[in-house]
């Protein structure tokens, strides 16, 4: 599918303009102009080998393909100790497993794309990012970076608690320094690393080294229209889905007639099949009663047509859906042999159920799944009788008789605002007389100090009254009966529940989450849930 390859006789402005193609922003751009004038570029892109790949790498496959078009000399990093250092998504005894499982699905990737090989160069991060010279330099950066210039550098891509890991404040620095040790001209990533390139360009010079170009992808949206994630199951199609597992999911996708805000199947024809199909137009079958087959030749006239309902979003799947599988199938028959099978159970064992391991608890041996989180409907709001700050609500959680559950929400939230609507409730902390009224549950949160400003968590629409809460992954067990206040069980699960930047209500970065799908808030991003 891919258009030509190559860069002979190409212009520099020919070559400037693949280079930046369908990128967001370039930090830098005199730089890689005046680089250009003189040279080749030299570029490299990272990836962190934690969760299995899927079709979202085919957005950075593209502009790799674009730099070799451009005549970049191209490295491909295979990030094993940072996998390791962010909150260990790779146990240490799994990074070579998942290093040879991310090389053999990256060269099938761009095989499948009529990339060549030959002109890339891959390196894996542990073979110099051990060395003495690198050792020395990482003590060096730590010298002069404060911990909030780590901490803001790494936020959006370092996985965030609470109570930071000296490995997640490191994170950030040896990106930096891996483009000082790879010799590169400049890294391309997601516009989610700009802190981190920022980050890069205030501290190299202070070791003696040179600011470096910074190239960055927009976040493209997963299928449900929100970022694709491997955590997320409905939101990104994996490489050896079978194409009757491509049509369900794309089935489900988020594409509303006229919309073309946070759709993952336009987004993946501008950043994926549009650029790879060079000079040959995206085509689209219908039948006559619905306007015939329709092509385009830029993906700009394809969007002006879905954005005035011309073109139905179930058309747009359908030709999708076939240029997926065009892309899958050589992944699929090189990838889907007894070896790699092999290679993918040891690299990403299953858990067993119940298991308790360092994945599943926090540092004090507790683990989510002792709460019991429901679903609830305030059915009645009252202020209390004898505190201005709380009301007393009746709340219907399922059980025979509704419970009474005191929140100090007078004056921060309207008693209409809580009335007849759903929640996500506590149920088994003990319960607690509050100003003379007892208390048989809790009403969960997002909280921001300044503004003082407190929203109840909402459960995704459809939810039932009773229905069960949960953090993604902690499913399986039975929780408490009732929590012991002398354990304080409550207090240190709680220190590591927050929004995400998306509003998304995670425990360590795991969604809480009922069957139907993810907890949000309405506006607060990144702040604690109490």
């Amino acid at each position: 599918m891919a258009g030509e390859n190559g860069a002979s006789g190409l212009s520099m402005d020919e070559k400037l303009t693949f280079i930046k193609r369908n990128l967001q922003e370039v930090l830098g751009e005199d730089k890689l102009v005046e680089t250009l004038k003189e040279r080749d570029l030299k570029v490299y892109w990272g990836t962190a080998t934690t969760g299995k790949p899927h079709i979202a790498y085919f957005v950075p496959m593209s502009k790799i393909a674009d730099f070799l078009k451009a005549g970049c000399e191209v490295t491909i990093l295979f990030a094993d100790l940072h996998a390791y250092l962010d909150n260990m998504k790779a146990p240490w005894e799994l990074l070579e497993l998942r290093v040879k499982y991310y090389e053999a699905v990256i060269k099938a990737m761009l095989r499948s794309i009529d990339v060549p090989l030959e002109k890339l160069t891959f390196v894996k991060g542990t073979d110099y990012q051990l060395s003495r010279e690198y050792t020395l330099d990482v003590y060096r950066l730590s010298s002069i970076v404060t911990e909030h210039d780590a901490k803001k550098a790494g936020a959006e891509v370092v996985k965030q608690v609470t109570n930071a890991l000296l490995s997640g404040l490191l994170y950030p620095g040896l990106q930096a320094l891996d483009e000082e040790y790879l010799k590169v001209d400049a890294q391309f990533g997601g516009v989610d690393q700009r802190k981190i390139f920022t980050f890069a360009e205030k501290y190299l010079p202070h070791l003696g080294y040179k600011k470096r170009i910074h190239l960055m992808n927009p976040m493209v949206p997963g299928l449900t229209g929100s970022k694709m994630s491997s955590s997320e199951e409905d939101s990104k199609i994996d490489l050896l889905d079978s194409p009757a597992q491509v049509k369900k999911k794309l089935k489900k996708a988020f594409c509303e007639p006229g919309n073309i805000e946070e759709n993952g199947i336009l987004s993946f024809c501008k950043h994926v099949l549009f650029p790879l199909r060079g000079s040959k137009a995206f085509e689209i079958c219908r039948a006559q009663d619905f306007g015939g087959n329709i092509a385009f030749s830029v993906y700009e006239d394809l969007e002006a047509s879905f954005a005035k309902q011309e073109l139905h979003p179930g058309d747009l799947k359908n030709a999708v859906e076939g240029y997926l599988n065009e892309l899958l199938k050589p992944i699929r028959d090189e990838l889907e042999t007894p070896e790699m099978k092999q290679l993918v159970a040891k690299a990403y064992p299953q858990k067993k159920s119940g298991a308790v391991n360092a994945d599943t608890v926090t540092a004090d041996g507790v683990s989510p799944v002792k709460l019991d989180m429901r679903v609830g409907r305030i059915v009645e709001v009252k202020k209390h009788p004898d505190a201005d700050n709380l009301y007393v609500e009746t709340v219907d959680l399922g059980e025979e008789s509704p419970r009474t559950v005191v929140s100090g929400l007078a004056g921060l939230v309207p008693m209409e605002a809580l009335q007849g609507r759903l929640g996500v409730f506590l149920c088994n902390l003990k319960p607690a007389k509050m100003k003379g009224v007892e208390s048989r549950a809790m009403l969960l949160c997002a909280s921001r100090e300044a503004p003082r400003t407190v929203e109840p968590l909402n459960p995704p629409e459809g939810s039932a009254v009773g229905e069960r809460v949960f953090v993604e992954g902690y499913s399986d067990g039975t929780p408490e009966e009732q929590l012991n206040p002398k354990k304080k069980i409550w207090e240190k699960l709680q220190a590591e529940f927050r929004t995400s930047e998306k509003r998304v209500a995670e425990w360590q970065g795991n969604v809480l989450m009922t069957k139907l799908g993810a907890v949000t808030c309405s506006s607060l991003s990144s702040v604690p849930i109490k």
